[in-house]
C-alpha cells in the first residue's frame, strides 16, 4: 500500500523538481491530503452532521464551528500522523511512541492556535466558518512543516564513540 501511494505521489513530482526536493514534495502531498480531509470533513460535519447548530452538553455550550473543529481534528490527527510516519519521515530513528507524543504535542499546539484564530475570525470578524478554517489551515501548514521536520520526526544523529 505504501509503495502504491508513493508511486502516485511521485508520478506528479517531475514538474516540481526544480523547486522542491522529493522529500518536501511528499510532505506537501501528504499535507495536502490531510488538509483536504480536514476541510472536507469540517464542511460535512458543520453542515450535515451538526446542521450548523450549537452543541449543548449539560450547562456548557459549544458553538457549531468549534464543535465541528473538535470532531474534524480527531480524524485529521490520525490521517496526518500515519501519512507523515509511513510516507514522508521514514528515516526518523525515534521510537514510534516518541513520534506519536511529539506529533500530539505539535498537533495540540495547532489546535489551540486553530481555536483562537477561529474565535477571532468567526466570532470577532464574522467570517464564514469554512473559509476561516481554510485560511487558518494555510497559515498553520508552515508552522507544522518545520515542527514535524525538526522536532517530531527528526533523525537522531549518532555521535562517534570514543
Amino acid at each position: 500500500m505504501r509503495k502504491a501511494i508513493l508511486a502516485i505521489i511521485d508520478f506528479f513530482y517531475p514538474p516540481f523538481k526544480k523547486w522542491f526536493s522529493l522529500h518536501t514534495f511528499r510532505y506537501m502531498a501528504s499535507g495536502g491530503i490531510t488538509v483536504a480531509t480536514g476541510i472536507i470533513g469540517y464542511y460535512i460535519i458543520y453542515n450535515y452532521i451538526l446542521h450548523q447548530q450549537d452543541v449543548h452538553i449539560n450547562r456548557f455550550l459549544i458553538t457549531a464551528p468549534i464543535a465541528a473543529l473538535i470532531l474534524e481534528s480527531a480524524v485529521t490527527f490520525c490521517v496526518g500522523f500515519v501519512l507523515n510516519k509511513y510516507l514522508v519521515f521514514t528515516k526518523s530513528n525515534l521510537k514510534g511512541r516518541i513520534q506519536l507524543f511529539r506529533y500530539a504535542t505539535v498537533y495540540g499546539t495547532n489546535i489551540l492556535l486553530n481555536y483562537a484564530l477561529m474565535k477571532i475570525l468567526v466570532e470577532g470578524f464574522l467570517f464564514y466558518p469554512t473559509i476561516s478554517k481554510a485560511l487558518i489551515t494555510l497559515i498553520l501548514a508552515v508552522f507544522s512543516y518545520f515542527s514535524q521536520k525538526y522536532f517530531t520526526f527528526r533523525v537522531k544523529k549518532d555521535f562517534p564513540k570514543i
